[in-house]
Order: C-alpha cells, then sequence, then structure tokens
C-alpha cells in the first residue's frame, strides 16, 4: 500500500483508502465538520440570547438606575413614602381576599345555574372585556359624590335625603379597594370555574354520605382538589393588586392617596424628572414579583396529584340553584351593565350633571370625537401598535413553546427560556415601561418619542400570554403528528408548515385574541412611553379626564370597549371556533 492511499478519518487516525494524502510524520489534526445540529443548536442558543435581552435589560436597567445617585435614599426618606406603602399593603390584601371570595363563589355558583340559564356563565367575563380605565370612569360617573347618578338616586331615600353629596364617594381607598377587586375577581372566576369543572361529583357525594356537612365538604374536599387553580388565582390576584395603577391614579388624585405604581408616576412627571428614585420604588415590586411566580411552582409540585377525573364515568360537580342567578347577575350589573349605562348616558348628554333628561339627548359628542385629530389618531394607534405587536410575539411564542415542549436536547435553553418568559407576569406594567425608558432613552439604541419603543413594551408584555396558550396547544397535541410526518419522509420545515401550523391555527386565533384584548385596554406602559404623536386611547382618555371633558372621555371608552369586541370578533374568525374554547 502506497503513501497515497492514505487518508486521515474523521477521527483524526491514518487509514487507507482514496482521499488527500499527506506526507508520513505530519501532524495529523482532526477536520471539523459543520453539521446540521450544529446550526440548529446555534440557532437556538441566539433566539434564547435575544428574548432574554428583551426580557432582562429594561430590569437591568431599573436595577443599575436604582444605585445611582442615593435613589434608594431619595425615595425611602420621602415623607409621603411610608403612606404609599401602607395604602399599597392595605389595597393588595382587602383585593385579593374581596377578588378570591366573590370570584370563588361566582365560579362555584355558575356550575348550580338553572336549566336555560348557562349562558350567565359568561357574564362574570364582561368586566374584562370592559377596559379598565373605562370601568373606573362608569364608577366616576356612577358615585361622584355630588353629580354621580347613583348617588343622586340614593339621596332620593328616606336615610339621605337631607344630604347635598353622597353618601359614597368612590374618591376614597375603600372604594378603590372595591373597584380593584371586583375587577379582579373576573380573573380568579376564570381559575375557579376551569378547576370546579374538572372535579367528580361522585366524591363530593361520598362525602356527604360520609356524614360531612356541605359547608365542611367544600372546605376539606372541594377546595384542596381545586389546589392549582386556587394558586393561580391567587398569585394572579397579588399581582394584578400589587401592580395596580389605573383605579389608584383615576380615583386618588381627588384626595391625594397614592400606592407605589402612583408614586413612581409622580417621581417621573416632577421637574426635574428623578429617574432614579423611580427605579428604586420599582425593584421592591420586581423581587415580590418574582418570588410570587416562582413560587408558585414549589406550592403545586406534581399537579397528577389533582387529577379526579374517572374515565366515562366523571360527573360534573353542580346541583341547580337560583343563588347563582342571584350571585352572577348582581355581579354583571355592578361591574359591567351599570357603568356602560352611565358612561352611555354620558356620552349622549349636552353635559354632565345629577339630572337625567332624556329629551335633551344627542349624537353631538359622537361627531366631535370622529372629527378629532387627537381622538382618531390615538384610536389608530391602539389598533396598529396592537396588531403589529401581535405579528410579532405570536412567531415569537410560537418559538419558545417549540423549544419548551419539543426541544429536550436543548435543557440548559430550555431552563433558561422557561424562566425568561415568566418574568413579565410578576412585574406591573408600569415598572416595565419605566425600564423601557431607562434602556431605549440613550445612545447605542435611543427610540424614546417613537412607535417602535411603545411595539417593544407591548410584546415583551404579550411574550408569557402567547407562549402559555401555544405550549398547552403543543403538548395537548402530543408528538405522533409530527413523528409521523417525519416517518413519512418530511423535513421539519414541511413538517412545520404543513402539520404543526395548521393543527395550531385555534391556539393562535385564541392568543390574537387575548393579546389584543390586553393591548386595546393597556394603559399603565403606556403613560410612560409615549410622546405626542404616540398618544394610545387609555392616555388620550386620561388627558380628557384631567381636563374635565366628561362627554368626550364618555365617548372614547365606548370607542375603546368597541374596538375591544371587533378585535376578538376578528381573531375569533381567523381562528375558528377552537379559538374560544383554547381562550
Amino acid at each position: 500500500m502506497s503513501v497515497s492511499d492514505i487518508q486521515v478519518s474523521d477521527h483524526g487516525t491514518a487509514g487507507p483508502g482514496p482521499g488527500v494524502p499527506f506526507a508520513p510524520g505530519a501532524s495529523q489534526k482532526p477536520r471539523f465538520r459543520v453539521r446540521p445540529v450544529h446550526l440548529w443548536t446555534l440557532g437556538v442558543v441566539l433566539f434564547v440570547v435575544f428574548v432574554g435581552l428583551l426580557v432582562l435589560r429594561p430590569i437591568y436597567f431599573i436595577v443599575d438606575r436604582s444605585a445611582l445617585n442615593n435613589g434608594f435614599t431619595t425615595a425611602f426618606t420621602d415623607p409621603f413614602i411610608w403612606q404609599a406603602i401602607g395604602t399599597t399593603i392595605v389595597l393588595t390584601v382587602g383585593a385579593v381576599v374581596l377578588a378570591l371570595v366573590v370570584g370563588t363563589a361566582l365560579a362555584w355558583f355558575s356550575l348550580r345555574l338553572p336549566r336555560g340559564l348557562g349562558w350567565m356563565s359568561a357574564l362574570p367575563v364582561m368586566s374584562i372585556l370592559m377596559p379598565s380605565v373605562a370601568s373606573i370612569t362608569g364608577w366616576i360617573f356612577l358615585f361622584s359624590p355630588r353629580v354621580g347618578f347613583a348617588n343622586t338616586v340614593l339621596r332620593t331615600l328616606p336615610w339621605w335625603s337631607d344630604q347635598t353629596s353622597g353618601p359614597i364617594d368612590v374618591y376614597t381607598t375603600p372604594w378603590i379597594i372595591l373597584c380593584t377587586g371586583l375587577q379582579i375577581a373576573a380573573f380568579v372566576y376564570l381559575f375557579m370555574s376551569s378547576g370546579f369543572t374538572a372535579v367528580n361529583s361522585d366524591l363530593i357525594e361520598a362525602a356527604e354520605v360520609a356524614g360531612s356537612s356541605k359547608l365542611g365538604v367544600f372546605f376539606r374536599v372541594t377546595l384542596p382538589l381545586v389546589r392549582p387553580s386556587l394558586v393561580y388565582a391567587t398569585a394572579t390576584a397579588i399581582l394584578l393588586a400589587l401592580g395596580q395603577f389605573t383605579a389608584p391614579l383615576l380615583l386618588g388624585r381627588n384626595s391625594n392617596i397614592q400606592v407605589l405604581t402612583t408614586r413612581i408616576f409622580t417621581y417621573l412627571n416632577s421637574s426635574p424628572v428623578d429617574f432614579n428614585a423611580a427605579a428604586a420604588l420599582g425593584v421592591p415590586l420586581v423581587v415580590i414579583g418574582m418570588i410570587i411566580v416562582f413560587g408558585q411552582r414549589a406550592l403545586l409540585g406534581n399537579q397528577s396529584r389533582f387529577v379526579t377525573h374517572g374515565g366515562k364515568g366523571f360527573k360534573a360537580v353542580g346541583r341547580p340553584s337560583w343563588s347563582g342567578v342571584v350571585w352572577i347577575g348582581a355581579y354583571a350589573l355592578l361591574t359591567a351593565v351599570l357603568p356602560l349605562l352611565a358612561i352611555i348616558i354620558v356620552a349622549v348628554s349636552p353635559r354632565w350633571s345629577a339630572d337625567i333628561v332624556p329629551s335633551t339627548f344627542t349624537l353631538q359628542h359622537f361627531s366631535e370625537a370622529l372629527n378629532s385629530p387627537e381622538i382618531l389618531s390615538s384610536v389608530q394607534n391602539s389598533v396598529l401598535f396592537s396588531l403589529t405587536s401581535i405579528l410579532i410575539v405570536i412567531p415569537i411564542g410560537f418559538l419558545c413553546s417549540a423549544i419548551l415542549v419539543y426541544g429536550r436536547r436543548f435543557k440548559l435553553c430550555q431552563i433558561v427560556l422557561d424562566f425568561v418568559v415568566a418574568m413579565p407576569l410578576g412585574m406591573p406594567a408600569l415598572i416595565f415601561g419605566l425600564g423601557f425608558i431607562l434602556a431605549y432613552s440613550g445612545p447605542p439604541i435611543n427610540l424614546y418619542g417613537t412607535s417602535s419603543v411603545v411595539i417593544a413594551v407591548y410584546v415583551t408584555l404579550m411574550i408569557p400570554f402567547s407562549v402559555r396558550l401555544q405550549s398547552a396547544a403543543m403538548l395537548s397535541l402530543g408528538k405522533q403528528y409530527i413523528e409521523a410526518s417525519q416517518v413519512a419522509g418530511a423535513n421539519l420545515w414541511r413538517t412545520t408548515l404543513n402539520v404543526l401550523l395548521p393543527l395550531m391555527r385555534s391556539a393562535f386565533g385564541a392568543a390574537a385574541a387575548l393579546i389584543f384584548l390586553l393591548l386595546s385596554h393597556e394603559f399603565a406602559a403606556s403613560m410612560l412611553v409615549r410622546a405626542p404623536t404616540t398618544q394610545v386611547m387609555g392616555t388620550t382618555l386620561y388627558d380628557l379626564l384631567e381636563f374635565g371633558s366628561y362627554s368626550e372621555v364618555a365617548v372614547l371608552a365606548l370607542i375603546m370597549a368597541a374596538v375591544s369586541l371587533v378585535g376578538l370578533g376578528l381573531a375569533f374568525l381567523l381562528g375558528g371556533r377552537g379559538a374560544l374554547k383554547g381562550l
């Protein structure tokens, strides 16, 4: 065998065969070949880094700025700070307790609606469809001390006939707690109703036969079985109450009631702007949010312990009761019907007053609003920013879900990505808005005052919702369709385009519907990153409310609700019937 018959193998060893010859005694260096798996690994790593930078960069700048120029000292030596901390604690505890009690009761009674009234189980969700800033505005029209419609009616009763204002003052801490708690109760209802639906009534009946009272069965059997739903509902309620901004800002301004989020807003609207103190107040909210988000996993552990389905013999909990009709009807009336009715009355009245005179109703304010450049621009921006964010965040959520569900070979990337995509859930939107101002208001990336920073904030806030809905859909599909396609000879691209994407259509529709709903309502983060050319509906409504243009406020609130419903309808139209079920 000659020298020319020897080659270097892939493992760096000499071997016979045709190939590139080498001289005897030359160094034997292995040749590195770039394989598809290397490219996939590099792509996954770069994508995880991109998502990590998008989420973590604003958080880093908040922590970094809080330590500059005595940010903590300025924030926590402020004479108003301890009052704000105390109010935040009281608001959080009160709103969470109220939301858990009301939301759980609504979910329990929704299973006991009489035959023919099952449609009422959808009524508690109406308060979610109503934008928060519009809902609070409706409460102002109802319970403003002097000219609130509800207060005017109450003053006709003998108990309060001698009063010229009240008897309810919506601009107080108890009513801020009530408004916040009732709004959050709708989210608790969604979690708890799905949990109660999965409980097998055979277990309830067995406990009752054993001699336990109905109250005892509820606390000893039913609630432990829905522990995952209860944990998720409690965590969500705490996060929403802790980061509450809309109700304290709109209702607390008359009595100078402040919480941590409104205190941050005050620092950012002072002259000069104190970014360091605002960031210092944001750090505790970030830490608490992270503890809550990742602490709920430790509380749940192995969730298979809570499965109560018994196969074909499964029977859901629920005996018909008219109590459910009363509970659900009262909640829908108080949180959706009355505020919406008050907004409509103000919108068609010449001006907001305690007297309602139908003969004076007019559509003039609608005409003025539809011809107002400021209002039209804000509506256009809201729709454009929301749709653009959806087009960006749905693919990001799809890739994140694919890595989390199918990427077993990228274990480390899965762990990091799972941590990163959950982080926006634990932080108030106002904090993320502050982080984006700090991160993108100077070199090398200056986006302040542009639509890009608004879209970037929206995309980051919506990543967890996009990932959760799509990953849940992928888990329910399993891997059999993917494996069957690959066995048939299709590569990864064809499998994704021809199999996975069509099967995910309903999940895309559900994610788009939820994201559009949330973004069309978004107010807190938009208040921080807005500019004169990037106003959205929520920020414009706040400016109109500050100027006392109540008729225009009412019209814009109705436009916000209409835009939300139209967006939901289009998302469900594209996603099919399964989109509503997935949502």
